[in-house]
């Protein structure tokens, strides 16, 4: 296979035996340990084109990797394609228009540091390794998400490789149906090999952690907060076990405690009152809270979160959150199983909610959180008490949530709640899928079957 593909392929082309192949077929979730066919590392969309094409042509299982971040180990498989976009990683920007281009293999990271020296950014991921694909075409919830929208709301156009391996660019006057698909519909109808994103002018961000005692009051005020916030003060509520950073008093660490990660985009004159804001919420433990380049708040989690731990994720939406939902939270933040561990609640109101259910694929547009739970740890031998816990959380916090949940926090093992997530856009995207996939060789996803 590695003589035909390699005659074919700029990029590498990467079999087993090789020497590059035990890391090439590793993604950032160590719980998905799969042995692919191939792995071929793209340099252009014509090498994404011809790749395509190799594994439609050979009946081959086909997976696509962006920034090798998806929980549910999609970006890998054994015995079939892997195309790992890693080496695509370019960023043009436009500060004139205010505009971003950006390869499918790009990081947050990669964007942040571009945009921002212009003065700009996007909505991105809370962990500047997540590649902006898998993100994006999920929906995309972020630090900016409250003032500007998810990351696909900030989707203007897309260069995409189909099932039959055409290169198409999409945008609201170019295939507009399989533009309204891509945004939030995940990897079902091709390669996006790059993206080009609405910016907006954020430089420097008030923005840090601030650390609480474990108390379900402080979930209730953080949620009355929240809805009398101004959409440029985004805060992420956190329930985790106490990190041992210097700004936390040691008898703090390794227990049980809320925290609040704070991200506020308005003017500097503001930024006492978004303090005292902070404050209100309860006992202050710990507080690293200052003026800071909007890159660095999507790197707090970085160290913490290194490749080669092991996950498994649950994900929800609710319109509200109610006192069930945090006693839930309460309790199973008490009996949180690892140092890696968190839960963390989004606010996805503001300019999330100005866009309607059926403007893109993302439907949950009537949700004012996603809740993200589940368990990470570094030993393969706590597998199953760590999934047990997960599990058991997820079905405490059902009742006071709504059906379905954000497709980026759910595991391999929630595709039968696929069309729950899509509602009423799921019928319109199957009739994308069979116009784009009808052999549905895009599966290896929350799949929408054709």
């Amino acid at each position: 296979m590695n003589t035909t593909l390699s005659t074919l392929i700029r990029g590498d082309v990467i079999e087993p035996g090789h020497p590059a192949y035990e890391e090439a077929r590793r993604v950032y979730n160590a719980m998905h340990d799969r042995r692919p066919a191939v792995v071929v590392r793209p340099v252009d969309a014509g090498d994404v084109s011809t790749a395509v094409r190799f594994a439609r042509d050979h009946a081959l299982p086909l997976a696509v990797r962006g920034g090798s971040h998806a929980v549910a180990g999609y970006g890998t498989v054994d015995d079939g394609l892997v195309v790992d976009l890693s080496r695509m990683r370019k960023v043009h920007v436009d500060p004139k228009t205010r505009t971003a281009r950006a390869e499918g293999g790009c990081t947050w990271a990669d964007f942040d540091r571009a945009t921002h020296e212009h003065g700009l950014a996007s909505t991105g991921g809370a962990v500047s390794s997540t590649g902006i694909a898998g993100l994006t075409l999920g929906g995309g919830m972020g630090h900016l998400a409250r003032r500007c929208g998810l990351s696909c709301d900030n989707l203007i156009a897309a260069e995409v490789v189909t099932a039959d391996g055409d290169r198409l660019i999409c945008d609201a006057q170019r295939h507009p149906d399989l533009f309204w698909a891509l945004r939030g519909g995940g990897g079902n109808f091709g390669v996006v090999t790059a993206f080009t994103y609405r910016l907006h002018p954020i430089d420097d961000i008030l923005g840090g952690p601030v650390f609480y005692p474990l108390d379900g009051e402080v979930a209730r005020r953080w949620r009355d907060m929240i809805a009398d916030a101004p959409v440029e003060l985004n805060a992420i509520f956190l329930l985790v076990l106490g990190p041992p950073l210097p700004f936390l008093p040691e008898r703090w660490h390794g227990r049980p405690v809320c925290a609040v990660l704070v991200c506020f985009s308005g003017r500097p004159e503001e930024d006492e009152k978004v303090r005292a804001r902070l404050g209100d919420l309860g006992p202050v433990i710990g507080q690293a809270v200052d003026r800071i380049p909007y890159p660095v708040i999507n790197t707090l989690f970085d160290e913490d979160l290194p490749a080669g731990l092991y996950h498994y994720w649950k994900g929800h939406f609710s319109r509200g959150l109610s006192d069930g939902a945090i006693e839930a939270h309460m309790a199973f933040g008490a009996t949180i199983p690892s140092m890696e561990t968190d839960t963390a609640i989004f606010p996805i109101d503001g300019a999330v909610h100005e866009v309607g259910p059926e403007e893109t694929a993302f439907a949950y547009r009537d949700a004012s959180f996603s809740h993200a739970l589940g368990a990470t740890y570094a030993d393969p031998a706590d597998t199953e008490r760590n999934v047990a816990w997960t599990r058991e959380y997820d079905a405490a916090l059902r009742p006071h949530t709504q059906e379905a949940g954000y497709v980026n926090f759910m595991d391999s093992d929630d595709q039968e709640r696929v069309r729950a997530n899509y509602g009423r856009n799921y019928d319109r995207l199957r009739a994308v899928k069979r116009r784009y996939d009808p052999d549905n060789l895009f599966r290896l996803n929350h799949n929408i079957a054709p």
